[in-house]
């Protein structure tokens, strides 16, 4: 296995939908400008509540990328 140096980065998606759409919402987004991203780590999940439901989800991740060489 090549030895590879990563960097992370820490963004919060949000979604009316699900928390699975909020990740997968702020993963697309980091990939727009950001290469050769390789893993990521939920570190917080949290919810909007209005009327006694759940309005939205927001999570917070650790995108990490592999630096190149």
């Amino acid at each position: 296995m090549t030895e590879h140096v990563y960097k992370h980065i820490e963004v919060t998606g949000s979604s009316a939908t699900s928390s699975d759409h909020a990740i997968e919402l702020a993963i697309a987004k980091a990939a727009e400008t950001i290469k050769h991203i390789h893993w990521f780590q939920v570190t917080d999940t949290r919810g909007y509540i209005e009327e006694g439901k759940v309005k939205y989800w927001q999570v917070t991740l650790k995108i990490g990328f592999r630096i190149e060489d």
